[in-house]
């Protein structure tokens, strides 16, 4: 294959991934907007966003199987059409209720694009280039997340919330001509007959789709007291094992989980579930913070995490680089270590921060992704064969998106949790019998007295002071929750030893 041919594949597949995974995140911050044009709660609204992760779950880790039966470049084509004639509807929808049921068909056309544009690529590309393959992927990966919610905040400000959709509609063209003339499958990716696995089909359905409302909804529903989410999660989880246990024995399963049993495989998808569970939580944490307790604007938040962006779209080609001259274990040793420093990092702001000390650790973090995300998955799908990379590109990217669904519901019931706790602990201080509090008292009373409010001012004193109790709780749970991301991190690190290089130098579906 030459060199033109292999990078037009690369953007052949990559343009389509990456309006898929703006996708994700781009009506977070167009909610507002959408509820109020459908007349819909905030409950209500929140599902066209647990709709597309739904969906999107349950494609992922069987489009390897799908592949097979339908053929994957007739699949690619009709996941990327669907994906482009939804997005249209959901544009036009008339109602909540129809944009809920388009997004769910979007999700679905969308789950397949990442796994099959990994597994094309790591085809496309010599052994001795996945690194650079693996580079291209993960800039779409990385880049996406990060421009979906300035896109739609820019769109829906500028335009209409409707053309956060309509503008996947021409890209979507594009994608589906340029697979049509540039795509070509090779013998052991052409449509197979095989009998359906509906046993393996249906728990993974009930399974992924039940954890997935469990881990978007717990929170709000205050987890296992919603009688809602107590009943789910036990759905889940059962329809998960049955599955495990179905999937051992069929014939011809959904997703083939033997391929487990390659230990560099296996220990490469725990290494990214829980890289991906800390990293994504504290993408999350990072604007949250800025925006509830530093007063920032969208805008200014989304200052601070750009130049991260962009730090690691510069990593990442480097690393695809270096990856084929060094150890890949090395390098994903230091980009654990330097995501977990630049998290510890972030566990030291405070509310005085200034600019540029909120933006050097997110710089950090964007380095690290880059040296992490390349090696990693390099060494995890480096010792599979040809034959089955549709199969195992479909079970890691799944649990690299249940990693960061994981992570997401973790840390902000750990962030209410722990700032419950620092609020009981600094209420105690609250006493007449605390000088410090009869201090900031007395000067809180006497500038409302100044300021004109003398009949109220002992009330008024104290409602400030409590005021500042809540940002200080708030602040130092954001700093325990950073702390607990930084550790996690670091608990992965001795992972990293179980797992081997793939040869570099093997022939064409030998590796």
């Amino acid at each position: 294959m030459s060199k033109w041919t292999k990078w037009i594949i690369a953007l052949t597949v990559m343009l389509p991934t990456l309006i898929e995974i703006v996708d994700t995140s781009v009506v977070n911050v167009s909610l507002d907007h959408i509820r109020g044009s459908l007349s819909a709660g905030l409950d209500e609204s929140t599902w066209t966003i647990t709709s597309y992760l739904v969906s999107n779950a349950i494609i992922i880790p069987i489009t390897g199987w799908l592949s097979k039966v339908f053929g994957r470049k007739r699949y690619l084509i009709f996941s990327i059409a669907l994906f482009t004639i939804s997005s249209f509807l959901c544009g036009s929808a008339w109602s909540l209720a129809s944009l809920i049921v388009f997004r769910i068909f979007q999700g679905i056309g969308g789950g397949a694009l990442q796994p099959i544009s990994q597994s094309i690529l790591l085809e496309s590309f010599p052994p001795k280039e996945h690194g650079m393959a693996m580079a291209v992927f993960g800039v779409g990966i990385m880049f996406g997340p990060i421009v979906g919610p300035l896109l739609g905040g820019w769109i829906t400000d500028n335009w209409s919330w409707q053309w956060i959709f309509y503008i996947n509609i021409p890209i979507g063209i594009i994608s589906v001509l340029m697979v049509i003339f540039f795509i070509k499958d090779p013998h052991y990716m052409k449509r197979t007959a095989m009998r359906i696995d509906y046993w393996g089909l249906m728990l993974l359905v009930i399974g992924l789709g039940s954890l997935q409302i469990v881990l978007d909804k717990g929170q709000r529903e205050n987890w296992f007291a919603s009688g809602f989410i107590f009943w789910l999660s036990i759905i889940a989880g059962t329809a998960l094992l049955l599955f495990v246990i179905v999937e051992f024995f069929a014939e011809h399963p959904v997703v083939d989980l033997r391929a487990l049993k390659n230990i560099s495989f296996s220990t490469g998808n725990v290494v990214m579930f829980f890289t991906f569970f800390s990293l994504f939580a504290s993408i999350v944490l990072l604007p949250v913070y800025l925006q509830s307790l530093m007063g920032y604007t969208s805008t200014l938040a989304g200052m601070v995490l750009g130049p991260g962006g962009l730090a690691t779209l510069i990593a990442m080609p480097l690393a695809g680089r270096l990856v084929t001259k060094v150890n890949p274990k090395g390098l994903l040793a230091l980009g654990l270590a330097v995501c977990s420093y630049a998290t510890f990092l972030m566990s030291q702001f405070d509310l005085y921060a200034d600019f540029n000390t909120l933006i050097w650790p997110r710089v950090v973090l964007g380095v690290g992704m880059g040296f992490l995300f390349i090696p990693l998955t390099t060494l995890t799908l480096s010792t599979v064969k040809k034959e089955a990379m549709g199969n195992a590109t479909g079970i890691y990217n799944l649990l690299r998106n249940l990693g960061g669904s994981f992570g997401v519901a973790f840390v902000t019931t750990m962030l209410a949790r722990r700032e419950q706790f620092h609020q009981f602990r600094l209420v105690e201080h609250l006493t007449p019998f605390d000088r410090n509090y009869q201090f900031a008292l007395d000067h809180s009373s006497r500038i409302l007295q100044y300021k004109g409010v003398e009949p109220l001012s002992q009330q008024a004193g104290q409602a400030l002071i409590y005021r500042e109790l809540l940002r200080q709780a708030s602040m130092l749970s954001f700093n325990d929750v950073f702390r607990l991301i930084s550790t996690i991190i670091l608990c992965v690190l001795p992972l990293v030893l179980l797992m081997r290089r793939g040869k570099t130098d093997a022939p064409a579906g030998m590796h």
